[in-house]
């Protein structure tokens, strides 16, 4: 009788013919509340003032919210939405719903749909059990959602008909706190403005009215079979194996990048894209990634807010759709050991309300000094916040990725390219800039054009690069929210922006000539920032050494990470730029906190449960059966000369030798999480478990892995990399 692992490999193995639904005929954004909805469906005058609130970030007039408010109703009925939810975003890192009914009873007993105002613009969930950070009471559960028109509503379809009408919007405490991640955002966004705008204005530009941030993200995640899935308790309830030995073959041929895209896999993604585009997210991108099993999506780029609202929407539907198709989607920075793990690549830029990208040095960067203004207040932002860059990418599954000679490390460096950084050097050294004419590669092969060159190679160890005419946050975790890296950076360069502004102020005062003056400031902030600069490789280990040397920190474990939220330089500038409040970012401090013990809790406790309920068992079973093997042989060994005997005799003293070892790893690690759960202070509990715990999930792994390669086949209890990662 084949065991439950053979028959579901079987079953892969020779598939019988499936057929997939065919794609249904759909139009971008259909299941929007997008601008073509509203043009339609809005009286003039209230679709004008809405595009105000929209387009130029002007406060919402709720005067219009009746009008605004029925029309939505109206097309969300027209489409089989029976209720509405206003989609926030808490410090859970998930978002979060609350479905009402349009339903309501009139005095007459009439059922009518009705959805006034009050009712889009506000709502009230109970905030009692979402994370606080001790902001506030257990009993205080009053919380208030507002909506964010900068955003559209958006219609999510139910499994049997009726569909939700999904109201983005912000997540405050009754005293006014933030308690999600929209809110901050959306000050982030007005903070970059502001200061955006000054230095367009310093540069005579009286035109532009909005200078915002925009994101585009590479979503990386693994397919497995959602039967495999289901055998393995570590992924269900930690979402990475925390056992499993490597299998003879992994990325080592790279044959997986880039390649053909399989049937099955095919057709999730051919779905999967189908629902977004529904949505208004438009999928660009899809590819096979490094490891076995390991893909990506990358939409078009977006308003921050709209883009980080889209990578929640992407991670979600991608959920769903997968387990429509008998797949389970793992989001995890680090679900297979030995394999390349899931980032996001966060590429973030800043445009004009005139289109202009303020990143895009055009042809000739060495004279357009706002763009060297801009680039050199990222810089400064790196240098003088790059702590706070690491602890917004802190994670304990993104700890596993950080500098594993498969992401970047995490020490927070940039890397701008050949022909920036020699422009800069220029600048720093006082020489005059000469013009450069435009690269230009000839692949001498009559049949192929000449191309351009970019201005900059493209340096993919470096977890925060110039590409051209935005910077690529390669250190993002996958499975987690944009909201937070995006926040910090985007403050960190409006600060930036607002002291370069000074600086160059302060030299027009003294009668420097314009140019002058910008380079004079440019200068001293690009010798500044240059300990923050390289271009070489930054996973190797002399890049490690000559960082330290520069000063540069290496905080490899989120235990001792999130400091930075509350260092004072750090609260003082988010302050400054009112971005958050000292609470707030306390209170963000302790959720992590809390978020990163409880992660490696829930990671000791079902590795020793996995060990107690499944591999002791399988090891003891074959213990059995070599020492039955080794009295049976004794038996008659005087026929067979012994032959087999000190095999199986070694056989058994090494599975001896590593069920002890594993039993003692087990309870090392027992003991351990008992002494760091007795831990009060948050802050020492969580740098406990930085130094202890993680160190001994590890060393309990060893052996539980020595014993899958030595335990026949059908007792192994659990599905191998060797079938989760080749078998779909």
């Amino acid at each position: 009788m084949p065991s439950v692992r053979e028959q579901i490999a079987l079953e892969l193995i020779t598939p019988s013919p499936r057929t997939y639904e065919q794609l249904k005929p759909f139009q971008f954004g259909e299941n929007t509340f997008n601008d073509r909805v509203m043009r339609e469906k809005l009286p003039k005058d209230v679709y004008k003032k809405l595009i105000k609130t929209i387009k130029a970030g002007e406060k919402l007039d709720l005067s219009i919210a009746n009008s605004v408010a029925h029309a939505m109703k109206e097309w969300a009925i027209s489409k089989g939405v029976t209720h509405f939810t206003h989609w926030f975003q808490p410090q859970t890192g998930l978002t979060a719903e609350k479905h009402d009914s349009f339903y309501e009873v009139e005095s007459d007993g009439q059922i009518i749909e009705r959805f006034k105002g009050d009712q889009l613009v506000q709502g009230e969930p109970d905030a009692s059990s979402f994370p606080s950070g001790g902001m506030r009471a257990t009993f205080e559960a009053r919380g208030y959602t507002m909506w964010d028109p900068s955003s559209p509503a958006f219609i999510v379809e139910g499994p049997n008909g009726g569909g939700i009408l999904c109201i983005p919007s912000v997540f405050i405490s009754y005293n006014g706190e933030a308690l999600d991640k929209k809110t901050p955002l959306l000050r982030s966004m007005d903070a970059i403005n502001r200061s955006g705008l000054a230095l367009l204005k310093l540069f005579g530009n009286k035109t532009a009215t909005r200078v915002v941030p925009t994101v585009g993200t590479e979503q990386e995640y693994f397919l497995i079979d959602k039967r495999f899935f289901n055998l393995r308790p570590d992924l269900r309830v930690a979402g990475r194996t925390l056992l499993g030995a490597e299998p003879p073959k992994g990325q080592q041929l790279e044959d997986h990048y880039f390649g053909s895209i399989k049937e099955r896999v095919l057709a999730f993604m051919q779905d999967a894209e189908n629902e977004l585009y529904r949505l208004g997210v438009p999928a660009k991108t899809r590819h096979n990634e490094v490891a076995p099993h390991q893909f990506e999506i990358a939409p078009i780029f977006a308003e921050m807010n709209i883009g980080a609202d889209r990578n929640q929407l992407i991670m979600e539907v991608l959920k769903r759709v997968a387990a429509r198709h008998g797949l389970a989607l793992l989001l995890h920075e680090k679900p297979f050991k030995g394999v390349n793990g899931s980032g996001k690549h966060n590429n973030w830029s800043l445009s004009d309300s005139q289109g202009n990208n303020l990143l895009d040095p055009g042809k000739t960067p060495e004279e357009n000094l706002q763009f060297l203004v801009f680039l050199v207040s990222v810089l400064k932002a790196v240098n003088d916040y790059g702590d706070l860059l690491r602890a917004s990418i802190a994670s304990a599954g993104n700890d596993h990725r950080l500098g594993a000679n498969e992401a970047p490390p995490a020490i927070m460096s940039v890397f701008l390219g050949e022909r920036l950084t020699e422009i800069l050097d220029d600048i720093k050294a006082g020489k005059e800039i000469k013009r450069t004419e435009e690269f230009i590669i000839d692949l001498g092969i009559s049949q192929l054009p000449s191309i351009l060159r970019d201005n900059t190679d493209r340096n993919r160890t470096s977890p925060f690069a110039f590409t051209g005419n935005k910077f690529e946050f390669r250190a993002v975790g996958s499975s987690a929210s944009i909201s937070m890296p995006n926040i910090f950076l985007s403050a960190a360069v409006a600060d930036s922006i607002d002291i370069i502004i000074k600086d160059i102020q302060k030299e027009l005062e003294k009668g420097t000539e314009f140019k002058a003056a910008v380079l004079s400031v440019l200068r001293k902030f690009i010798i500044e920032t240059e300990r923050i600069r390289f271009e070489g490789n930054n996973y190797s280990k002399e890049w490690e050494e000559e960082a330290e040397k520069r000063g540069l920190p290496n905080i490899k474990r989120t235990g001792y990470a999130l400091a930075a939220l509350i260092d004072p330089k750090n609260v003082a500038m988010l302050e400054r730029q009112k971005v958050f409040s000292r609470e707030e970012l306390e209170a963000r401090y302790h959720i992590k906190l809390e978020q990163y013990v409880k992660t490696l809790d829930i990671e000791a406790d079902t590795i020793c449960d996995m060990i107690q309920t499944k591999i002791l068992p399988a090891a003891v079973e074959y213990q059995t059966r070599l020492a039955v093997a080794i009295k049976e042989t004794h038996a008659v060994a005087s026929v067979t000369n012994g032959l087999g005997l000190e095999i199986l005799i070694d056989s058994l003293n090494k599975i001896n030798a590593t069920i002890s070892e594993l039993h003692q790893e087990c309870q090392k690690l027992k003991a351990l999480l008992k002494e760091g759960l007795t831990i009060e202070d948050i802050e020492k509990q969580a740098r406990f478990f930085a130094d202890r715990i993680v160190d001994q999930i590890e060393a309990t792994r060893r052996p539980a892995d020595q014993l899958e390669a030595i335990i026949p086949d059908e007792l192994w209890p659990l599905p191998k990399y060797s079938e989760m990662l080749f078998m779909l």
